[in-house]
């Protein structure tokens, strides 16, 4: 047997972890939003492509025509006011929008209003039955519109014939025309069909045409919120705001 007692052993030891400051991983408490010409122009951190989406809200946001959507909220207002119900419209993402908007004006400007889209079993049996393009302009006809009455529409297009886009929403606005009811329309891109034929439209701005749709579809729900929370139309308050 070999004698250990005289023999030195050398222990290897790890070098000690390198300590890492967690707020050194965070993105800057406040990136600068103001230039939009700092576009990503290859692979960044993702707080990076953050602070650019953000700045060209802001951008769109600045841009918005006040005057148009004071003229949107006295128009609807009108229409509660003269016994009229709301009647709005939108596809995909911007059903989801009518949806919720149906309820803040309803529980919360106290005006009837209504989405085709709300009522699933009604809107496939049409679409199945009837075809797509018409499903809306007949739902309209089955509510009885009037010219008491006002149609709202959510859409990125607006409604395009020619580029056979979103044609039920065109449909529909001819049947609300025929019927003498008033239009109002929240869209983006050129405001396609739901524009020409509006007396009030709010056309959100371009900040990036590779961000038409998610711009158009998030600066809507700000504005129709806007709309449910403006003095000529809100009439009850929201719950969080009345807790102390």
């Amino acid at each position: 047997m070999s004698n250990l007692t005289n023999s030195r052993v050398h222990v290897l030891r790890e070098p000690a972890a390198r300590q890492i400051d967690p707020g050194s991983l965070k993105p800057p408490a406040n990136p600068d939003l103001s230039n939009l010409a700092t576009a990503l122009a290859g692979p960044a951190p993702s707080f990076s492509f953050a602070a650019a989406y953000l700045g060209e809200a802001i951008d769109i946001l600045r841009r918005l025509d006040a005057h148009e959507i004071e003229s949107m909220a006295t128009g609807l207002a009108n229409v509660r006011e003269s016994g009229g119900r709301l009647f709005i419209l939108g596809v995909g993402g911007s059903a989801g929008h009518a949806g919720h908007a149906v309820n803040d004006f309803r529980k919360l400007c106290g005006f009837e209003a209504y989405a085709p889209t709300d009522n699933v079993s009604e809107l496939t049996a049409r679409a199945n039955d009837e075809g797509w393009d018409t499903c809306f302009s007949a739902w309209l006809e089955g509510s009885r519109i009037t010219a008491a009455d006002a149609v709202l529409v959510f859409s990125v297009g607006g409604g395009n014939r020619e580029k056979n886009v979103s044609v039920n929403i065109v449909k529909a606005l001819e049947t609300a025309s025929q019927a003498g009811a008033r239009i109002f329309g929240i869209v983006g891109r050129d405001g396609g069909y739901t524009r020409q034929t509006a007396e009030s439209c709010i056309v959100v701005p371009i900040a990036s045409p590779e961000r038409i749709t998610p711009h158009t579809e998030g600066i809507c729900a700000v504005v129709w919120h806007l709309l449910v929370s403006h003095p000529a139309l809100q009439r009850r308050g929201t719950k969080w705001e009345s807790l102390r």
